[in-house]
């Protein structure tokens, strides 16, 4: 068993849906924990509704490349569509973290390339980890990141 770490965000349709959906799909029938729920600017220069965010933690025996495919299937789900990089969506799942596992696969890179970039997924994960998310890269990481609540507060 590994401990896996998803960072989930969405800025279109039910934002309370579109988490819940991502948490079953990407969790399925395994042990998970999630943070809370928080409202993030977008990152990237498109203007666009702000984000809410969280982390996902599942303790799973699943492989990388089986839980990559639990990421898509749960963006598929939620009817996402790449029009615009790094634009507006339903639902973005992507792996940041996994115990143990080093991957730079150009379809999978694990930790997450810019995870310790952002705000709206150091500032979840460290809920989660601390030990993964120091006070120094949370003070680098960019962006406006507010607690909403947690996901079964905010349907």
């Amino acid at each position: 068993m590994t401990r896996a770490y998803f960072s989930l965000g969405t800025n279109l349709g039910s934002r309370a849906e579109n988490l819940t959906l991502a948490v079953t799909s990407v969790a399925r029938a395994e042990d998970y924990r999630t943070s809370r729920v928080y409202q993030s600017e977008p990152v990237g220069g498109v203007a666009q509704d702000d984000f809410w965010n969280m982390v996902l933690e599942v303790t799973t025996t699943a492989t990388p490349h089986e839980l990559l495919a639990r990421a898509h299937d749960a963006e598929t789900a939620a009817h996402r569509t790449r029009e615009v990089h790094w634009g507006p969506r339903t639902l973005d799942v992507d792996i940041v973290w996994v115990d143990g596992v080093v991957s730079d696969e150009p379809e999978l890179t694990i930790p997450h390339p810019r995870m310790y970039e952002r705000a709206f997924v150091l500032v979840p994960l460290r809920e989660l980890r601390e030990d993964l998310v120091s006070e120094d890269a949370l003070r680098r990481a960019v962006g406006r990141v507010t607690v909403l609540g947690t996901l079964e507060t905010l349907h």
